[in-house]
C-alpha cells in the first residue's frame, strides 16, 4: 500500500477515534450521519463523473480521467466504511459491557439463592417433635412458617429473574458476534478498496507519462492490457484428486455456472480449489486395495495405507460411485491420509470429497447437471463444492460468512481457523485477475 494512501486511512481512523473520545455517544451518533450524508453525497458525484467520462471519446487521457474518477469515488468509499467500523466498535463495546452487567447479576443472583437455600435448610430441618416438645411457643412456631413461605417465594422469584438474564445474555451474545462479523466484513471490504485504489493509481500513473511521452499509442496499450488478460486466461488451474490441470479461464467458466446456481462467490470457489489442490499435492495419490478394511497403497511410492477409506462410511458409497461411472474402484486415484495427523484420506477428485459426504449431494447434481455426476469431473466437481459452500453459508458473500464455510468445508469449524485464512488470502488474489479480466479481457471500441 503506498505511504500516502495509508497515512490517509491512518489518519481519518485517527480522527473519527479522537472525535468518538470528545462526544457523548448521541453527539456521536449524530456527527456519523452528517459524515455519512456528505460521504454517500460524494459516492455519487464521482459516479456521476465516471459515467460521463465513459461515455467519451476513448484515449490515454480519458482512460486516465477514469481512474481518477474511480480512485476518488473508492477513497470516499473507504471513509464511508471507516465510518461504520467506528460506529461498530463503539456498539460492540457497548455489547461487552452489557454482556458483563448481565454476567454479574446472574452472578449475584447465584449468590443470594445459595444464600436464601441455606435458610430454608435450616428452617426445614426442625422436625415435628422438635417443635411440639421444644422450648419455641406457638408465635415462634408460625413466625418460623410465614419465614419459610417468604424464603420459598424469594427462591422462586430469583429462579425466574436468573433464568431471564441468562436468556438476555445469550441473546446479547449472539448480537454481538453479529456485530463482529459484520466489523470484520467493513474492514476486508475496506482493504480490498485499498487494494484496488492502489491498483489503480499505478496504472493511472502510467497512462499519463505514456501520454506524455508519446511512447505508445493508445491502440498499442489496449493490446498491451488484452495481451495480459489472455495470459492470465491461459494460464494453468491446477486441480487435486489427479485430475489434469485446467485453463484458468476455462476453471473460471465452470466457477460463474456453479455460482449462478448456488450463489458462490467464483472468486471464492476457485479460492477453495486451489487451497484443495495444495492439500491434495501434500497427501499423495492412492488407490484401494482392500474393499473390507479400506486400506490402501500409494501409487508412488508403494506405502500401505491401513486406513485409506473409513470401511463402515466410505467404502460403500465409493463402490457404488465408481461402480455408476464405470470406474475400476480399485485403480481409481483417491487421496492418501495425511501422514502423522490421523484420521483418513480417500478424497476425491478436484473438490476432495470423502465418497459419503458425494453421496449426500448425487441427485442435487444429477438435477443441476443433467447426468450422473462425477467427482473428478472438474465441472461436476465445482457445482459440487459450491453447492456444499453454499449450504455453509458461503452465499451470504460476505468475508465472515466465506471464512467460517472454508473452516467448515475443511472440518475444522468455528469463525476462524487457518485454512479459512488461506483461502480468503487466494481469494483476494484471484479476484484481482478476475477484475483485470472483466476490465480489459474484451475488445473495447
Amino acid at each position: 500500500m503506498p505511504k500516502r494512501l495509508f497515512l490517509a486511512v491512518f489518519l481519518i481512523f485517527f480522527i473519527f477515534s479522537a472525535k468518538a473520545l470528545a462526544l457523548t455517544p448521541e453527539e456521536q451518533d449524530a456527527q456519523w450521519r452528517i459524515e455519512l450524508a456528505a460521504t454517500e453525497a460524494d459516492i455519487a458525484k464521482w459516479q456521476s463523473i465516471l459515467d460521463s467520462t465513459k461515455a467519451n471519446t476513448k484515449s490515454l487521457q480519458q482512460d486516465a480521467a477514469v481512474l481518477n474518477a474511480k480512485i476518488k469515488q473508492a477513497q470516499a468509499l473507504i471513509k464511508q466504511k471507516t465510518i461504520a467500523i467506528a460506529q461498530l466498535d463503539q456498539d460492540i463495546a457497548q455489547k461487552n459491557a452489557h454482556i458483563n452487567t448481565l454476567e454479574q447479576q446472574i452472578s449475584d443472583g447465584h449468590d443470594s439463592m445459595a444464600q436464601l437455600l441455606r435458610k430454608t435448610n435450616q428452617i426445614d430441618s426442625y422436625s415435628l417433635v422438635e417443635i411440639v416438645l421444644g422450648n419455641k411457643d406457638i408465635s415462634d412456631f408460625f413466625s418460623d412458617i410465614d419465614t419459610f413461605q417468604s424464603v420459598n417465594k424469594s427462591l422462586g422469584d430469583l429462579f425466574v429473574q436468573i433464568r431471564a438474564k441468562k436468556d438476555l445474555t445469550e441473546k446479547e451474545k449472539i448480537a454481538l458476534d453479529e456485530k463482529k462479523d459484520k466489523e470484520a466484513d467493513a474492514k476486508a471490504a475496506t482493504q480490498e478498496i485499498q487494494k484496488q485504489v492502489q491498483a489503480n493509481e499505478k496504472q493511472k500513473e502510467y497512462l499519463i507519462k505514456v501520454n506524455k511521452t508519446q511512447e505508445k499509442t493508445y491502440a498499442q496499450v489496449i493490446a498491451d492490457q488484452q495481451a495480459k488478460a489472455a495470459a492470465i486466461r491461459a494460464k494453468l488451474f491446477k486441480l487435486a484428486g489427479g485430475s489434469a490441470a485446467i485453463p484458468f479461464g476455462t476453471a473460471l467458466t465452470y466457477a460463474e455456472t456453479a455460482g449462478g446456481k448456488t450463489g458462490v462467490s467464483s472468486a471464492f470457489l476457485l479460492a477453495i480449489l486451489t487451497q484443495e489442490s495444495n492439500l491434495g499435492a501434500n497427501v499423495g495419490k492412492c488407490y484401494l486395495t482392500d474393499a473390507s478394511t479400506g486400506a490402501g497403497v500409494n501409487i508412488s511410492t508403494g506405502k500401505v495405507w491401513t486406513n485409506l477409506m473409513k470401511a463402515t462410511r466410505d467404502v460403500q458409497p465409493f463402490l457404488e460411485i465408481t461402480n455408476k461411472l464405470g470406474f475400476d474402484a480399485f485403480k481409481t486415484v483417491v487421496s492418501c491420509p495425511i501422514a502423522g495427523a490421523g484420521g483418513y484420506g480417500g478424497a476425491m477428485g478436484p473438490a476432495q470429497f470423502i465418497a459419503s459426504t458425494w453421496k449426500i449431494f448425487e441427485d442435487r447434481l444429477q438435477s443441476a447437471l443433467g447426468h450422473f455426476a462425477s467427482p473428478w469431473d472438474p465441472q461436476d466437481a465445482f457445482t459440487a463444492s459450491a453447492m456444499y459452500l453454499g449450504d455453509l453459508g458461503a452465499s451470504s458473500g460476505t468475508y465472515s460468512g466465506e471464512l467460517r464455510a472454508a473452516c467448515k468445508y475443511y472440518g475444522s469449524g468455528g469463525s476462524t481457523c487457518a485454512y479459512g485464512r488461506n483461502v480468503m488470502a487466494l481469494k483476494s488474489g484471484i479476484q484481482s485477475d478476475i477484475d483485470y479480466l472483466n476490465q480489459y479481457g474484451v475488445s473495447r471500441r
